[in-house]
């Protein structure tokens, strides 16, 4: 019995300590929990869709629709041809952090918002209203990772006013970088 007890004591212990010493989970400048399990049809409004992680100096922000966590502002200085984006993101510490990448034409359009006209064809896009996000008004169009196929020799960017845009990809833009769990299929 009394070696019973002790295994018991013991095991209650190492949990105590096994907490104690294991991290509660990032920190962040708002409350309650925000690790939402990503949905790509839900649509959550800016208040609760954005978190600016400040175990990221505040640098970050984790999007909860996508699960996809972006730089909080967009290179402003910095501008690149389209093969040297991938390498501007993979050599990039954000908030002390490495492992990020030039997102995919499809993220990146996945966190804007989209006016269409009657004919089905984006007018404007925008972010949503609320967000977190600095953007330097000299920020016009940014690289994803995405080759447009059907014109070689040009990629994808996305221009922050009319969405996705073609471009040849020696033309110099800004970068946005993202991180993920995975990379995107045709991330940079």
């Amino acid at each position: 019995m009394k070696h019973g007890l002790s295994y018991i004591l013991g095991l209650i212990a190492l949990g105590v300590l096994g907490l104690a010493v294991s991290p509660a989970g990032a920190d962040t400048i708002a409350a309650g929990p925000y690790y939402a399990t990503p949905s790509w049809d839900q649509t959550l409004p800016a208040s609760t869709r954005f978190i600016v992680l400040s175990n990221f100096s505040n640098a970050a922000v984790l999007d909860r629709e996508t699960g996809l966590v972006w730089e909080k502002q967009p290179s402003a200085a910095v501008q690149t041809i389209w093969t040297a984006a991938g390498h501007y993101c993979i050599t990039r510490a954000v908030g002390g952090r490495i492992g990020w990448r030039a997102p995919t034409v499809i993220e990146i359009s996945c966190l804007f918002e989209g006016i269409n006209n009657v004919f089905g064809q984006l007018v404007t896009v925008s972010l949503p209203a609320g967000h977190p996000f600095v953007i330097d008004p000299s920020v016009t169009s940014v690289w994803t990772a995405t080759q447009a196929l059907v014109l070689p020799g040009d990629s994808w960017s996305f221009n922050l006013q009319i969405g996705p845009d073609p471009r040849n990809q020696s033309t110099f833009l800004r970068n946005w970088c993202v991180r993920s769990a995975s990379p995107g299929v045709d991330a940079l």
